[in-house]
């Protein structure tokens, strides 16, 4: 049989449809863009918020006598005065905590005190990264060794370290009322000559394996990332599985690409900039050194409203009473560290530009890479609506990237619990007091109940009011979600405009590395790099305004006078509410300006990159297989369904316990407390291992989910007599507490096990 060869023309004709095929679809994706734009910026052009009867307009300005206006003037020029004299003098002490913390090599800014545990820099491969023990202040009680350990890794974002505990209602101020162990993965300013993040990943590893040997009673330790440590987190979690315990993730972008169209701005900044050789460029000028000053211009740039007006208006304000907070946060927030030339391409290259993450890509080293399949550990994701720097679908899509469906992540004994709030930003995840009373000492208490939760994925959710100490008042419930609810939240996760930025990015950045580079290498040296830092925009602001600028020196000796002599206005002064009413209207034009800005990048990053893309100029970007084999077709899969029928009065109770909670879907966390118990303290849970007992709820979540009827009739052959029977039916009620609490699917099922084991009986 002899094969045809087309028609010459058919080809050409194939590819030019599919190449207007791709056109259509982005002139479709440009119309996408601009209607969620209008949509995202339609209270920015809607009226301006009218003043009410207090206001400028109202009557109590306008109904006031000309007298009464007179002395209201003056009492406001008083406040507003002695107002400015307090501001500029809080200005100032910022300004010299700046000098000071600058001067003392920018030490963590931790409240509380801290023992050296393993210094990284003494360490065969060194890095700038340390352990330290955080000490239970006054009034804290002891903490236990033998309880969980808790360690908080930081982000290295242009910031040191300390966010994380740099006041006492903070994450490590939770752990230690709780009584755990708590540890600190901190870092200096300047890093080690040519330290990359494998290094500093190997001695993440090293500090825990100390952590191992100080505490080897105690569980594996609870691991905690904000921000970019959530990275050091996971690559810990896929690189050394068994050091970790659960995993808590705390706005990490571990989906860059991931985000809504109208929104989430800052993920276009990398393809707008031209990829990565902006970053190698800012590097070379440093001598070899990135100067983290410029990620956090980055960071203010995207709320300009509040980090250059409102933040500041706030102290102005507030000043007598909101002083100490300011100076408090702009601790932290004025302290800049470097990374290595290598450490700021790692991280551009691989996850701001690549995302390459979830598709297993990035190297580990030795051939290996790092693949999020092989966290073991349980990892709860706490994300929020209100964060623009990581928003949700950064932090939870990589759920969907690594695991096909719920159901697998159920065979392959996972478990993963998300938290999203309502409002909060990025930085109110790490420093909210409000949060870390609520949020975090709600997952810290779920931590301590993880271990008997059934693998799948759950959405973690928190209803009530607060209590008081450790009791809160709050009701936790881990509802069952499905992978379909991660995408449903993760917005453009596969834009085809993100591969097109990968590809030129690597491009760009092969020429710059073959043709600038050696240039600018030549020229940079380490006074010159020295004084690019010092003249940068974030260190000369707060230069000025400290004690080394002459002229703001007196404002010390005014502003105790000041304070001496304090008038403030009344809160009802008209004029008051004429500069509370001008200040909004600073915030709105500011942040119209930035709605606009946005607006533009984001339709010349889709003009350009979707562009491109369709042109083919971006190749297919692989993605990591959800499974080398079909789930149900793995060996532990296999071998969990051959023994079906097979075990006794533990997998018996387990198996029914888990078929409660997917016939409600979910389980609320006093249920989970009482399962616990049963778990850790009656035989013959008592005598096994925390190890076994995993397994053992793990072998069940996949037989229940794999053949859930044969899991419900064999339940009779794993209880040989009708007194086992009748003993796991009343054990599995007790847990399950109050019949009318379970809902009518459990209550279906209750009555389903109770037909079926009392007739057997």
């Amino acid at each position: 049989m002899n094969a045809q060869t087309p028609p010459p023309g058919r080809e050409l004709m194939a590819r030019g449809a599919e190449t207007l095929s791709r056109f259509v679809e982005q002139a479709n994706a440009m119309g996408e863009v601009a209607r969620k734009q209008m949509a995202a910026m339609a209270p920015a052009l809607g009226p301006p918020r009218v003043m009410d009867g207090a206001g400028p307009t109202g009557s109590a300005f306008f109904g006031r006598s000309p007298f009464a206006l007179m002395a209201d003037a003056m009492a406001y020029a008083v406040d507003a005065s002695q107002r400015s004299v307090l501001f500029w003098d809080t200005m100032r002490q910022a300004g010299n905590a700046f000098t000071e913390h600058e001067k003392a090599g920018c030490p963590p800014v931790l409240v509380f005190d801290w023992d050296m545990v393993v210094d990284g820099r003494h360490l065969p491969r060194r890095c700038n990264y340390a352990l330290v023990r955080i000490k239970p202040p006054e009034g804290f009680k002891p903490t236990d060794p033998a309880m969980r350990p808790f360690v908080i890794i930081d982000p290295r974002a242009g910031h040191g370290a300390g966010i994380g505990g740099f006041k006492s209602d903070s994450q490590v101020g939770v752990a230690l009322r709780r009584g755990h162990p708590v540890y600190f993965v901190i870092f200096f300013r300047d890093p080690e000559p040519g330290q990359t993040i494998l290094d500093i990943t190997e001695a993440e590893a090293i500090f825990l394996r100390k952590i191992h040997e100080l505490h080897p009673e105690a569980q594996r330790p609870v691991v905690i990332g904000n921000c970019q440590g959530g990275w050091a987190v996971m690559m810990l979690g896929a690189s050394e599985p068994e050091l970790t315990g659960p995993l808590v993730l705390n706005g990490a972008p571990l989906s860059y690409w991931a985000g809504e169209k109208g929104r989430n701005p800052m993920r276009y900044t990398g393809g707008l900039a031209g990829g990565s050789w902006p970053a190698a460029l800012l590097a070379d000028l440093g001598n070899g050194t990135f100067d983290g000053a410029n990620l956090v211009a980055n960071f203010e740039s995207l709320s300009p409203g509040n980090t250059k007006f409102r933040k500041y208006y706030n102290l102005y304000e507030k000043v007598d009473t909101e002083a100490e907070r300011f100076l408090e946060f702009e601790r932290w927030w004025g302290g800049y560290f470097l990374m290595t030339r290598d450490e700021i391409r790692w991280i551009v290259e691989n996850l701001f530009i690549g995302d390459k993450f979830a598709r297993g890509e990035i190297s580990a080293g030795k051939g290996a890479s790092f693949n999020m399949r092989s966290v073991k550990s349980p990892i709860v994701v706490f994300a929020s609506a209100g964060d623009n720097i990581t928003p949700p679908g950064q932090a939870l899509r990589w759920i969907a990237d690594v695991y096909r469906d719920e159901q697998e992540i159920k065979t392959l004994g996972q478990t993963i619990i998300y938290l999203v709030h309502d409002e909060i930003g990025h930085l109110g995840i790490f420093v909210s007091g409000k949060v870390a009373n609520k949020e975090h000492t709600e997952i810290a208490n779920t931590l301590d109940l993880i271990e008997s939760v059934a693998p799948g994925l759950y959405e973690l959710r928190i209803t009530g009011t607060a209590g008081s100490g450790l009791n809160t008042g709050y009701q936790v419930e881990l509802v069952e979600k499905t992978v379909a609810d991660i995408r449903a939240v993760s917005g453009d996760a596969e834009n085809e405009a993100f591969p097109a930025v990968a590809r030129i990015s690597a491009l760009n950045q092969m020429i710059y590395d073959l043709f600038a580079s050696p240039i600018v290498r030549q020229f940079a040296t380490e006074e010159s790099a020295e004084l690019r830092r010092q003249m940068n925009p974030m260190r000369a602001r707060r230069y000025m305004v400290s004690d080394a600028n002459p002229m703001m020196k007196p404002l010390g000796a005014m502003a105790e006078m000041v304070r001496a002599n304090r008038q403030p206005v009344a809160p009802d002064n008209p004029f008051v509410a004429m500069e509370r009413a001008w200040a909004d209207s600073v915030e709105r034009s500011i942040d119209a300006w930035r709605d606009w800005r946005d607006s533009l990048q984001e339709t010349a990053f889709h003009a350009v990159y979707g562009t491109l893309s369709a042109l083919n100029v971006a190749s297919e970007v692989p993605t990591l297989d959800a499974a080398p084999e079909l789930a149900g077709e793995t060996p532990d899969v296999r071998a969990a369904l051959d023994r079906v029928a097979e075990g006794g009065y533990a997998e018996a109770v387990v198996r029914m316990m888990i078929l409660l909670a997917k016939a409600r879907g979910g389980v609320r966390r006093s249920r989970l407390a009482r399962s616990n118990a049963l778990l850790t303290t009656e035989e013959p849970f008592a005598q096994m291992t925390a190890s076994a007992r995993q397994a053992l709820i793990r072998e069940q979540t996949v037989v229940v989910e794999m053949a859930p009827q044969e899991a419900f009739d064999t339940l009779a052959k794993l209880l040989a007599t009708p007194t086992d029977r009748r003993r796991a039916l009343a054990t599995v009620e007790d847990v399950a507490g109050p019949e009318e609490e379970l809902g009518e699917p459990a209550q279906a099922m209750l009555a389903r096990l109770r037909a079926l084991l009392l007739d057997a009986a």
